[in-house]
């Protein structure tokens, strides 16, 4: 028995080595080669249990393999050793370049994952090699793959591959998509961006900072798709076909222009959105994007899991914030995509005004007042214009702040999280 055991147990190492070579594509020789088993090993291997049935052995290497096991995990039912490769001391500011790159407990495919980081987060880096880097999370040293890492922060912290074809995270209007062939300005494109994957909820919010189209006032677009006059007034008058495709917006009290506060608004919104869990589509990032009401619409439609646009009235008594919900008309309710959406649109007002509620800020009225608006005659998932104030309304960044957090708030309600 004892010597059938022997041979047994050398036959293995001969094979762990052999399966080792070939599976690291190694043309060394190990400098210093210890195998050693435990006594439950050997005891199941003397009652005849196969290699892939026994424990693990553990082969040490020498200096000569230490970058390769490093980089190692178990190969041919073989966990090889795992060796942190000498590194650099370094104290810089680094950035991610990847998407959902491993931060590891150790620096080795196979270590436990402590973080998943994405393209643009900030990190401490404090030991360099050119396989892996060591840095600091949360007090705790993490190993992240080097070249996943620069000292050049990214341009975008978009996420082109969940988003539609386009150089980092852009989404432009598909003219296949439903409704599409109704816009009229649509040669600028919204970008996309990803939460964090351990926290990710699965849900896209698309932030649309209202007006912000140059030329937008002097281009109409149909306010129904099957061609029906508004029911209501508003910016373009009841009985009317056509409306202009992008209003400019009115002018706050104290001389600001709306499309600025709307975009200070959806920039703070995303951030917290994103915090959340949110993923965040955001049509507008700068003075100017060249997308019309409608184009807005349809991207948010086949991008995002519901649409909130957001104003401030055009009143000066402060009258607080609202929803523009869906006029009770039959005629209007009865024609697509409203009558398959109009509860949901007003469902996600209610959310809104209700976090809004919570976070302290001033409500109008019962919070919604009915408008026949062209946004919400194109859209195809949960759609509300949200109205903050109006132009004598305080939009000091405390304020946006306040807002922001209602509108999480509101969100989290909706989706019931």
């Amino acid at each position: 028995m004892k010597g059938g055991t022997v041979g047994r147990r050398a036959g293995m190492i001969l094979m762990a080595l052999m399966a080792l070579g070939q599976s690291m594509g190694c043309q060394k020789k190990y400098e210093a080669v210890v195998i050693e088993t435990s006594p439950v090993q050997e005891e199941e291997q003397a009652a005849g249990i196969g290699a892939e049935q026994a424990g693990p052995v553990e082969i040490g290497t020498g200096p000569a393999e230490e970058e390769t096991a490093a980089e190692t995990s178990i190969r041919d039912g073989v966990l090889v050793g795992e060796t942190i490769p000498a590194m650099e001391d370094r104290d810089e500011t680094i950035y991610v370049t990847g998407s959902d790159v491993n931060g590891r407990a150790s620096a080795s495919t196979s270590a436990e994952v402590l973080a998943v980081f994405q393209v643009g987060d900030k990190l401490h880096r404090t030991g360099y090699h050119e396989t892996w880097s060591r840095v600091d999370y949360q007090g705790t040293a993490c190993y992240i793959a080097s070249r996943y890492l620069s000292t050049e922060e990214p341009k975008t912290t978009a996420a082109p591959e969940t988003a539609a074809a386009g150089e980092e995270g852009s989404v432009s209007l598909d003219p296949s998509w439903k409704y599409a062939d109704f816009s009229k300005i649509n040669s600028g494109s919204a970008k996309l961006y990803r939460a964090a994957k351990d926290s990710r909820k699965g849900i896209t919010v698309c932030v649309n900072a209202g007006h912000g189209t140059k030329g937008g006032s002097s281009v109409k677009t149909l306010c129904h798709p099957d061609g029906t006059p508004k029911v209501t007034g508003g910016t373009t008058g009841e009985g009317a076909t056509s409306a202009v495709a992008v209003s400019s917006g009115m002018t706050f009290s104290d001389g600001t222009a709306e499309a600025k506060v709307t975009l200070a608004m959806a920039v703070k919104l995303k951030g917290k959105l994103l915090a959340a869990g949110y993923d965040v589509l955001m049509i507008r990032e700068s003075d100017d994007v060249q997308l019309d009401n409608v184009a807005r619409t349809v991207i948010a439609n086949n991008m995002a899991d519901c649409h909130i646009a957001l104003h401030w009235d055009s009143t000066t008594s402060d009258k607080g914030a609202f929803y523009m919900s869906v006029p009770n008309v039959s005629s209007y309710r009865a024609m697509e995509p409203v009558k398959s959406n109009w509860e949901k649109h007003n469902a996600l007002g209610e959310s809104l005004i209700a976090g809004l509620k919570e976070a302290g800020v001033k409500i109008f009225s019962g919070g919604s007042m009915a408008m026949d608006l062209t946004q919400t005659s194109y859209s195809t998932v949960p759609s509300i214009d949200i109205e903050l104030g109006d132009k004598s309304s305080d939009h000091s960044d405390a304020t946006l702040d306040k807002l922001a957090d209602g509108l999480v708030a509101g969100v989290n309600q909706y989706f019931g999280r």
